[in-house]
Order: C-alpha cells, then structure tokens, then sequence
C-alpha cells in the first residue's frame, strides 16, 4: 500500500483488511470506472444513522423535528468538508486529469463525498459497529448542542420534516442521469412521494446539490397544493 495510504489508515485509526475498498473509496468517478459513489451512497446512510444514534444519546430532550434539524447541520456538505480537510483526504484523492486541472481536490462537493465513501468504505471492511467509532471519532471536535436547532433549513430538512409532521414516509431519491464531461458533471435527480405519487426533479453540479434542488421543487408543489 502506498504510504500515504497508510498514513490515512493512521488518521481514521482503521487498518483495512480489503485495501480495494480504501482505493476505490478515495477515486472520483473521472479518475475511474471502479469509483466511490456506491461507497458514498452506502456511507451516507451509515451516517445519518451513527449521527442520529449520538444525538438521541446527547440531545435526549429534543423532539423529533428539532433533531432532525441539528442532524442535518452536522451531515451536511460544509460540515463533512472540513472533517474531511481535518482528515486530510485531498492528498490521496485520485481524480481525472481535467478534474485535478480545475481545482477538485479543493471542492468541497467532492471531498465531503470522499468522506462519505471511506466511511460506506469501513463499513463494508469492519461492520456497522466499526464505522459508528470512526464517526463518533470524526466528530468528537465538531460542537453539538440544542441551539444548532436555530440554523436554517436546507430544503431536504425542511421536505422531511413537512411530511414527518404529516405523518408520511420520507421522500426518496434517485440520480436518473448525468450530462456533461466527468470533471464537469450535473446531476439530474428526481424526488419522489410515492404515498401520492409525485416526482419533482433538480439539477445541480454534484448529487447533494441535485437532490436539493428535487427537495426544493418537491417543497414547492406540496405547498402549493396544500397551502
């Protein structure tokens, strides 16, 4: 294993039995057809859960809707960013040429997917038991309390929490294509409501910004059919 792969092994306290799934974690999808966004899918939810575990354990008097809120200020892009800086994971990233050329390794799109990837990456490796540590690790640094409650909602947030509060499923997600070179992609995702058969769609220059953009749309019809 190249050194500086073993230096990252170090900085997640994580030696892993199948190097495969460090390397491919740590691909963009422009560097390689064997890329990180099935680990990052997986990752994500390995996430949301670990986080929701630690809040629930922190935050035990805050209702259902206010943790949701405080969970989406911890996973969200500009959060997972700096804990992958802090991790160092720019300087192991393998990207295509015209994606290194254009600053991607400085992108915070790509570096909180990374991070997402090595965490769907330990999973795979160790079990989910492994990877709630290396999360609750992670974010050991990361300030939480009740009055995170306050920030804004992104329109994911707010889409979870417009249809909890009707005591309906939770939206679902799906990427329906790509346009555009590898370094220069935007994602076309759709949104759905299967409990009244809706779909909106978003576009945006990474998947996170794509289901946003369908989150929002989605916000936007349900309001205006039930104002």
């Amino acid at each position: 294993m190249h050194p500086s792969l073993l230096a990252l092994q170090d900085r997640l306290q994580h030696s892993f039995s199948d190097p495969s799934l460090l390397q491919r974690a740590i691909t963009h999808r422009s560097f390689s057809a064997d890329h990180n966004e099935r680990l990052e899918f997986l990752g994500d939810s390995v996430l949301n859960l670990a986080v929701s575990s630690l809040l629930y354990e922190r935050l035990g008097s805050l209702p259902e809707g206010d943790l949701s809120r405080v969970r989406a200020n911890l996973v969200k892009q500009d959060t997972l960013h700096q804990l992958a800086l802090r991790l160092q994971v720019a300087d192991v990233l393998r990207l295509g040429e015209g994606e290194s050329k254009s600053g991607g390794k400085a992108r915070p799109s790509i570096l909180a997917d990374a991070l997402e990837a090595l965490i769907g990456a330990v999973y795979l490796d160790a079990g989910y038991a492994r990877a709630e540590k290396l999360v609750r690790q992670l974010f050991a640094g990361v300030e939480i309390n009740p009055q995170m409650q306050a920030a804004t909602k992104d329109a994911k947030t707010a889409l979870q929490e417009w249809l909890q509060g009707r005591k309906m499923k939770l939206p679902q997600y799906r990427v329906v294509g790509t346009v555009g070179a590898a370094h220069r992609q935007t994602f076309d995702v759709e949104c759905d409501i299967p409990e009244w058969g809706l779909t909106e769609r978003g576009i945006g220059g990474s998947r996170r910004a794509g289901e946003q953009a369908a989150a929002a749309a989605m916000l936007a019809t349900l309001k205006a059919r039930h104002p």
